[in-house]
């Protein structure tokens, strides 16, 4: 493993609060988006995610005020996902203070779109999401979900992050519905699957809970490591997770 590796808070956000889920459901409060932000930057993040979890759902825009309150106290990269669906759109949240965007469901629905964004605000500036659980009928084992982990799609996971690479974007970001807020562990055969199918750097999504699962992602093929749960709730601090990467000789990003 021989490129940095970044640490990624991830801010789920419904009705303008923080919120953290298991498996996509039970959703629980976890703090105002600024004020999470804010401490996270003072902490040591090395980027940060915000992700309108039901913007698509409900059939509407990213709440854009809430990204400018966000960007407003963030120091680091600021990825806002979450009813993106268009280079319109796309654009309205980097004019609010994103750094990046992130597609998921619009960008399967219509992959065009993925090719727009990059012509027009370059392949660093958009991340592709792709939502999967486990499905023994794919090639892969792993199937494409949209809608928030919401609706089956009938795509091998694998198949897709290839297409989406074609397109050249900078960052693919999987996220395991089996794994998402269980604390039991990234899903790295996803990971590594993906890692060794694309040119993409992979963020690591959906399971942290111990530290060891951080360095099993790294081992995996994964670059940035995104957690929520195990960060809002204070069972594992930012340092304390760069002094364990450290002492596995992980190069990091920052600090």
């Amino acid at each position: 493993m021989t490129e940095p590796v970044a640490i990624m808070p991830c801010l789920d956000m419904q009705n303008g609060r923080v919120v953290k889920g298991v498996h996509f459901v039970d959703i629980r409060d976890a703090g105002d988006p600024a004020a999470c932000a804010h401490a996270y930057c003072q902490a040591g993040a090395d980027e940060l995610a915000l992700l309108d979890i039901t913007a698509t759902v409900e059939g509407r825009r990213t709440m854009l005020e809430v990204v400018r309150r966000v960007a407003e106290v963030t120091t680091v990269p600021l990825t806002v996902g979450g009813g993106i669906s268009d280079v319109a759109s796309a654009a309205a949240v980097l004019e609010a203070g994103a750094s990046k965007v992130s597609t998921s469901s619009a960008a399967f629905r219509n992959p065009q779109v993925i090719a727009e964004m990059i012509q027009q605000f370059g392949p660093d500036k958009v991340t592709v999401a792709i939502d999967v659980d486990q499905n023994a009928a794919m090639p892969s084992g792993y199937e494409v979900y949209i809608d928030g982990g919401r609706t089956a799609t009938g795509m091998d996971a694998i198949q897709w992050a290839r297409q989406v690479d074609a397109f050249g974007v900078a960052c693919i970001l999987p996220t395991s519905k089996a794994g998402d807020g269980a604390k039991t562990g990234y899903d790295l055969p996803v990971i590594r699957a993906m890692q060794q199918a694309t040119t993409a750097r992979i963020v690591a999504s959906g399971g942290a809970g111990q530290l060891e699962h951080f360095y099993q992602a790294v081992e995996a093929g994964a670059s940035i490591l995104l957690a929520a749960s195990v960060f809002h709730f204070h069972l594992i601090g930012i340092p304390e997770l760069k002094d364990y990467l450290r002492s596995r000789n992980v190069p990091l990003v920052s600090g």
